[in-house]
């Protein structure tokens, strides 16, 4: 039987609580393991594929200008998913963005390329790409609630670090999926059609997402709401006029950790073969060792920000983040095999870092009305300004200045943004007294 809290909301018994974790962790990491394999492919193979007519670096960043445009979509998607989260419920909204997601990217594995159709191959990747992007953006907001609402108010960090653990999950089985199909097969064979087999295998992912979402309750938070009709008539301009502090703060906190990010996981692939010389496969692995690393740190670094403040971890990870490009780099210039996977997997370190508390962080900025709307706009709105562009900045300073300390600038000017943000944010809620905040006070309270 579910127990009751203080404030009386029923407190969800332990399996529930499992399988929302397990929801929020799958579903975010099948929408991530799209996400992922079209960033993989646009630095290895569709700068060839679909913008074949220029010079290796301007594909490049064709290539990665499309990356971009997920990121630029994304507003869209925490826009009208967000505001629909917050009016109709977690649930239905993520069973929406997953299959949204997933259609895109099977049809990504299917798209003609410029030698078939031209200049249409790059239109429609675009166009499908801006589709994957929308479904994200109203993914994260709802999968953090999910995991959130239903876990435990003293160990929200953990719980609600489930989401930020798909990123690395999908990541990493992307990542290996590309890389066996890599291995096993020619380079002609794999620009010709081993690439188009990653984008296909997520029809199957997506159909095991959508079983895992479909069986699952709505959250008890969003039950109590609608129990009590309190539901926001206007989430949108309710958190732009009653919560903008809040907004911009989680705004701010997100775009260091997303720039890193890019670097570490998508850069860092053109880097590594296009200036140093070294394999693929031995870039991919890199990366592959530190998602696998991030497994377990992402969700180690949230419990830690239950026990010793969201913003104090959360700070630690963005000062690691800032002064790490000035040793991985020079690092990565000797190279060394072991040093490259050792600096991919520090960086991504200090990005767990960062990134485990994130979800809670940014949740507590909000008013429980207001929460999955505020959440998405935050996350959704630093990613353009933060890793849609971070990878075609990164090449472009690259390429202009000569030098990898033009990027390794960029990122650390990031990471004191990001400190700026959390500095913006409101005292690390304890919380108990969270709990009872939002059960006495659903709507703003700003």
């Amino acid at each position: 039987m579910p127990q009751t809290l203080a404030a009386g909301r029923e407190r969800p018994a332990r399996k529930d609580l499992i399988k929302a974790f397990i929801a929020s962790l799958s579903g975010t990491a099948l929408e991530w393991y799209d996400f992922a394999a079209y960033s993989v492919a646009s630095a290895l193979v569709f700068g060839h594929l679909f913008f074949p007519s220029y010079d290796p670096l301007t594909g490049t960043l064709l290539a990665f200008s499309t990356y971009a445009v997920g990121y630029v979509s994304r507003p869209v998607g925490g826009f009208v998913f967000g505001r629909l989260g917050d009016k109709l419920g977690r649930k239905h909204v993520l069973v929406t963005t997953l299959m949204l997601t997933g259609i895109a990217t099977v049809l990504i594995g299917l798209l003609p390329t410029h030698g078939q159709v031209g200049a249409l191959g790059g239109v429609l990747l675009v166009v499908l790409r801006f589709a994957q992007g929308v479904g994200i953006g109203g993914e994260w907001g709802g999968a953090v609630l999910l995991s959130s609402e239903f876990g435990s108010e003293r160990r929200r960090g953990f719980w609600a670090s489930a989401a930020q653990v798909g990123p690395p999950a999908g990541n990493l089985l992307a990542n290996g999926v590309l890389a066996a199909l890599a291995a096993l097969l020619t380079r002609e064979q794999f620009l010709s059609w081993g690439w188009r087999v990653a984008f296909l295998f997520s029809a199957v992912l997506v159909v095991f997402g959508l079983w895992i979402r479909v069986k699952l309750e709505e959250t008890p938070v969003f039950r109590e709401l609608q129990r009590k009709g309190e539901q926001a008539a206007a989430p949108l301009r309710e958190v732009f006029t009653n919560e903008p502090r809040a907004l911009v703060a989680g705004i701010l906190s997100r775009v260091g950790p997303d720039i890193l990010y890019a670097l570490f996981t998508v850069f860092v692939l053109t880097y590594a073969t296009k200036q140093l010389g070294m394999p693929e496969s031995l870039a991919v692995t890199g990366v592959m060792a530190g998602s696998a690393a991030q497994l377990v740190l992402i969700p180690a670094a949230g419990a830690l920000s239950d026990r010793w403040g969201r913003r104090r971890v959360y700070a630690v990870g963005a000062i690691g983040a800032g002064v790490w490009p000035f040793v991985f780099f020079p690092m990565a210039g000797t190279g060394s095999a072991g040093l490259m996977v050792l600096g991919v997997t520090v960086g991504l370190f200090w990005h767990s870092l960062m990134y485990g508390p994130q979800a809670a962080f940014i949740s507590e900025q909000f008013s429980t009305a207001h929460r999955y709307t505020g959440c998405s706009l935050a996350y959704t709105l630093a990613g353009v300004i933060g890793g849609a562009l971070a990878p075609l900045l990164s090449t472009y300073l690259f390429a202009t200045f000569g030098t990898w300390v033009a990027p390794a600038c960029y990122v650390a000017v990031a990471c004191a943004v990001t400190l700026v943000g959390l500095a913006m944010g409101k005292a690390d809620a304890q919380q108990p007294s969270m709990a009872r905040r939002d059960a006495r006070h659903p709507g703003p309270t700003r």
